[in-house]
């Protein structure tokens, strides 16, 4: 569904779980700063919201947008987040350089997804224009940061859940 169809920050019927036991990192970019910083306190306070307790979220930023694929990659690798959120914001411009910052990082992104089987979450606007990006970082179109932080908890939570009910089922056949 198009997101201007759509509230980034209404969760409707969607259950949130409670983040209690998880610990969420949260990639930032720096470029676009002002859209940005909004999207990252979108995340925060939806993950403080859902019980993520603060220690439990680690942020880092990054230089701009493309640098998100490595510093989350550096987040799965030296930490122990159950979850990454990269947020940054590509605005249009006159060269095709959206074009390839927009599809790197997503292949990037669900590379990251497949490698580390762990949640990588996408929480990157790409848009026509500066209004655009201000109505999905917290304007009448929402927040894709609230977006993405329910994301990664819906995510750990059935990531947790497959993979205790593997487990558990794999443990009584052994028996």
């Amino acid at each position: 569904m198009a997101s201007n169809l759509k509230n980034l920050s209404d969760f409707g019927s969607a259950e949130i779980p409670n983040g209690i036991d998880m610990k969420i990192g949260i990639v930032v970019a720096q470029w676009n700063k002002e859209i940005t910083d909004a999207l990252l306190k979108g995340a925060h306070d939806t993950l403080v919201k859902h019980n993520v307790k603060e220690e439990n979220i680690v942020t880092v930023s990054v230089p701009g947008t493309f640098e998100l694929t490595l510093g989350a990659q550096s987040l799965l690798e030296y930490t122990d987040v159950d979850a990454v959120i990269v947020l940054g914001c590509v605005i249009q411009g006159d060269t095709r350089h959206f074009d390839f910052i927009c599809n790197g990082v997503t292949q990037g992104i669900t590379e990251l997804n497949i490698k580390y089987n762990q949640p990588v979450i996408f929480g990157v606007l790409t848009t026509n224009n500066l209004a655009q990006a201000q109505e999905r970082c917290g304007g009448s179109l929402g927040n894709k940061g609230d977006e993405a932080a329910a994301t990664a908890l819906q995510m750990v939570a059935l990531h947790n859940q497959l993979r205790d009910n593997y487990l558990s089922n794999y443990e009584e056949s052994a028996i």
